[in-house]
């Protein structure tokens, strides 16, 4: 008997989540979690660092993958009048929570955190999903496929 046909075959391909309906999600609540990260070490006064992987050459000429130092936006500001506000931002534009509204109003800084798991809370149960899907409209619309040129 071939050793094949002792197998379950199958035709199978992998699930790429970044390409899935709910991609995206995967990326908004990686980023809420380091904003989260980032206001709690604020409020605790330490440093935050957040690094990235990266290749690098080292002494012996060889390439290696070592974690470098990376900055990291605030999702909060104070405005002219000093009301602090949180804004979730996908890509370089805020997103809008309820129409003409994109930030959430809070107290102080200790009050981010609070707020951050609201969020996702809210994002986990899919609250944000129509704002999300047209945020990702626009951002494609910004990106013209190429056009191949015709042969002469």
């Amino acid at each position: 008997m071939s050793i094949l046909k002792s197998l379950k075959l199958a035709a199978a391909a992998p699930a790429n989540p970044a390409t899935s309906e709910h991609g995206f999600r995967t990326k908004l609540l990686r980023y809420l979690a380091e904003q989260k990260a980032l206001a709690e070490a604020e409020i605790a006064g330490t440093a935050f660092n957040a690094t990235r992987r990266v290749t690098r050459t080292n002494e012996a000429g060889e390439k290696v993958r070592v974690d470098a130092p990376r900055s990291v936006r605030r999702g909060w500001f104070t405005d002219a009048n000093g009301k602090m506000f949180f804004q979730l931002r996908y890509g370089s534009k805020p997103l809008e929570f309820a129409k003409g509204m994109n930030a959430v109003e809070v107290q102080n800084l200790n009050e981010v955190p609070e707020i951050i798991g609201s969020i996702i809370e809210a994002i986990n149960a899919g609250e944000l999903d129509p704002q999300l899907t047209a945020a990702i409209a626009e951002r494609k619309a910004n990106f013209k496929p190429k056009v191949k040129k015709a042969a002469a």
